[in-house]
C-alpha cells in the first residue's frame, strides 16, 4: 500500500521541475545555435557546432522524456555548495569574454583553474597545488598543440 501512495504523490505533484527547466533551456540554445550556424561563411566551421547543437537537443529531449516517464522526487536542482556552481559558471564567462583580448591560454588557465576551485572538495596543501598546476598546463599545452598545429585552427 505505501507503494501506491507514493506513485500517486510522484504522478500529482512535480517535484523535478528543475529537471525540465534546464532541459528546455538546453533545446532553446540548441535551436538557437542551429539558426546561428546558418549565417557561417566557411562550410567547414559549421560540422562542430551543429553536432553539438544536435547532441544537445537530443538529450535534453532523452531527459524530459525519462522525466515524465519516471518523475524524480527530488528537485532537479540538487543539493550542494551554490557557491561552486557559481564560481564555475562565473570563470567561464570570464574566459569566453578575455578570450579574444588576452588569448587562448590565459583563458583556458583562467578556465581551468575556477573549475578547479569548483571542483575540489579536499583541502589544499603545496603538492596538490603543484601536481594540479603542472597537470593543468600540461593538459592546456596539449590542447593548444592540438587545435593550433594538429587541427590547423586560428586560436586567438
Amino acid at each position: 500500500m505505501p507503494r501506491q501512495t507514493i506513485e500517486l504523490s510522484s504522478r500529482t505533484g512535480r517535484k523535478d521541475i528543475g529537471t525540465l527547466i534546464v532541459a528546455s533551456v538546453f533545446i532553446c540554445l540548441g535551436l538557437i545555435t542551429l539558426y546561428d550556424v546558418t549565417t557561417y561563411s566557411d562550410t567547414d566551421s559549421v560540422v562542430f557546432p551543429t553536432f553539438v547543437a544536435y547532441a544537445l537537443i537530443f538529450c535534453s529531449v532523452l531527459v524530459i522524456i525519462a522525466s515524465w516517464l519516471r518523475p524524480s522526487q527530488s528537485n532537479g536542482f540538487g543539493s550542494g555548495d551554490w557557491w561552486r556552481r557559481l564560481l564555475l559558471v562565473a570563470t567561464m564567462l570570464v574566459a569566453c569574454l578575455i578570450m579574444p583580448v588576452s588569448g587562448f591560454l590565459p583563458a583556458t588557465a583562467i578556465a581551468f583553474a575556477g573549475g578547479l576551485f569548483a571542483a575540489r572538495h579536499e583541502g589544499w596543501d603545496t603538492r596538490s597545488a603543484v601536481v594540479f598546476a603542472a597537470s593543468g598546463i600540461a593538459i592546456m599545452a596539449g590542447f593548444y598543440a592540438l587545435f593550433r598545429f594538429a587541427l590547423g585552427v586560428p586560436l586567438p
